[in-house]
């Protein structure tokens, strides 16, 4: 007999402000006891010295945590010019140093080259499993580890402001699996220097942005019911690049239960075609009954075939 969940069954989105010092998982853990919720999930993690967006997905809302993780990012992060140190950003130890600092044009001049899609080896201390292992265990033994370059996409990369001649702050609007460490690595090298990431906050996780975030202190002064209803966001939040496909009600019964519902009449092929003019990528779908969503789905010529059923009813 399974055993039953403890706390209440919320559904939707809660956009979180990660503090500084905090992990992903702490961060998530943190707010599923305030909310006391039954289940929860993340989408997309930061690093522990990262502050910004962390997009809390409850209840149902965690079967569309991929789709959030897949969505585009920016970041504002600063680089410091002159110190390389093990992990990339400033908690690690300096390994190697430079008296060279880049010019304002000369930092300008080499930014397009980091446009579109380009090859980017991870850092050593990341997550990545090789052969089983974490790489960041097997770099915190001293050990080198052996990564191989990926293809990422970077849309804008700007620099926004010279505090002095030792730091520079950046934007960037990047796809999933890039890693700002590395870019600030491969930009201070591309520059004649070296260089590591000091501040690094998440301002867009796909439609999730700080005009929607509330920190950890201001939810834990808010009342339970309160926060669920003043800052729950729906479950479709996550799916914005997804098309949605109205169902009648019997076809969303048929989703419910896992069944394949087949559109042959003229008027749904007219559905069907809406969809289908949509950008929906590999012909996965939003499948909705009055407006709740029923089903992740996918549309295999004249059948919609359920992925993953949404529990809301």
């Amino acid at each position: 007999m399974a055993r039953k969940r403890k706390g209440t069954p919320i559904h939707g989105w809660i956009v979180l402000d990660k503090p500084e010092g905090m992990t992903s998982t702490q961060a998530l853990s943190k707010v599923r006891r305030l909310l006391n919720a039954e289940k929860a999930g993340h989408g997309g993690t930061l690093d522990p010295l990262a502050t910004g967006i962390l997009p809390i997905a409850l209840g149902e809302a965690t079967k569309t945590v991929s789709y959030a993780m897949d969505g585009a990012k920016t970041y504002r992060f600063s680089i410091r010019w002159g110190e390389r140190t093990t992990t990339d950003d400033r908690e690690g130890a300096v390994i190697d140093r430079s008296d060279r600092r880049p010019t304002t044009d000369e930092i300008r001049a080499a930014l397009p080259a980091f446009l579109g899609e380009i090859q980017q080896v991870p850092p050593q201390f990341c997550a990545i499993k090789i052969d089983g292992e974490r790489a960041y265990d097997i770099a915190r033994e001293g050990d080198a580890v052996d990564l191989a370059a990926r293809t990422v996409r970077i849309d804008r990369f700007e620099l926004v402001e010279e505090p002095d001649a030792d730091h520079a702050v950046f934007e960037v609007d990047c796809g999933k699996g890039t890693y700002v460490r590395s870019l600030a690595r491969d930009l201070s090298e591309a520059l004649g220097t070296v260089g590591h990431v000091g501040l690094l906050r998440r301002l867009r996780v796909g439609s999730f942005t700080l005009e929607r975030a509330i920190s950890l202190d201001e939810l834990a002064a808010m009342e339970q019911g309160a926060a669920v209803e003043r800052l729950l966001l729906p479950i479709e939040t996550a799916l914005d690049d997804i098309p949605a496909l109205a169902l009648t009600e019997a076809e969303a019964h048929r989703l419910r239960h896992g069944q394949t519902v087949a559109l042959l009449t003229r008027q749904d092929r007219d559905r069907l075609m809406a969809v289908q003019g949509a950008d929906g990528g590999d012909g996965t779908v939003i499948a909705l009954f009055g407006g709740t969503p029923v089903a992740l789905a996918r549309v295999e010529g004249a059948e919609v075939r359920p992925v993953r059923v949404l529990n809301l009813t």
